[in-house]
């Protein structure tokens, strides 16, 4: 109910998609950060590769740039946007993982659902390869978390 074309809600209330093609290209880049917290243990097999599903670190970095990929695919109101560039950074810790996701594009419209897709979407999947180390005798999992996820940074500059 407002005329103010960047919205998600047209002037009878209705969702809509925001149009962006009266918008300039721009180059923008955004950073999501996040950690997920897991046993001591589990960590120090995650680096001596001794988790039974394979290889954690690599397949949540795939898993984060596809994500970031097919981020306009789960999220309903994001556009398809072209992803110049992803940079998945992988930090373990004694307490767990943490993860940073920075994304590229060029376009009239920012990239930080895609980055935060990707932090998501990582450390989803660090968490079902270590879930058997993770859970507890009664199957839960007490000291497994995510935390922290939250854009970092936001940059756009014109076109040269």
């Amino acid at each position: 109910m407002t005329d103010d074309p960047f919205t998600h809600v047209d002037s009878s209330g209705d969702v809509q998609m925001v149009d962006v093609a009266g918008k300039p290209d721009v180059q923008r880049r955004a950073t999501a950060e996040g950690h997920i917290t897991l046993r001591t243990a589990t960590v120090t097999a995650i680096e001596e590769a001794a988790i039974a599903k394979g290889a954690v670190l690599s397949t949540a970095r795939i898993a984060a740039i596809g994500a970031v990929k097919q981020t306009w695919s789960s999220i309903p109101l994001c556009h398809q946007i072209p992803i110049t560039d992803v940079d998945v950074e992988i930090l373990p810790s004694d307490d767990g993982i943490g993860m940073a996701v920075t994304v590229g594009t060029t376009g009239p419209t920012g990239c930080e659902m895609e980055a935060l897709q990707g932090v998501l979407t990582g450390l989803a999947t660090i968490w079902d390869m270590v879930k058997a180390n993770e859970k507890d005798a009664a199957g839960q999992y007490p000291a497994t978390r995510i935390s922290n996820v939250r854009v970092t940074d936001k940059q756009k500059r014109p076109l040269d």
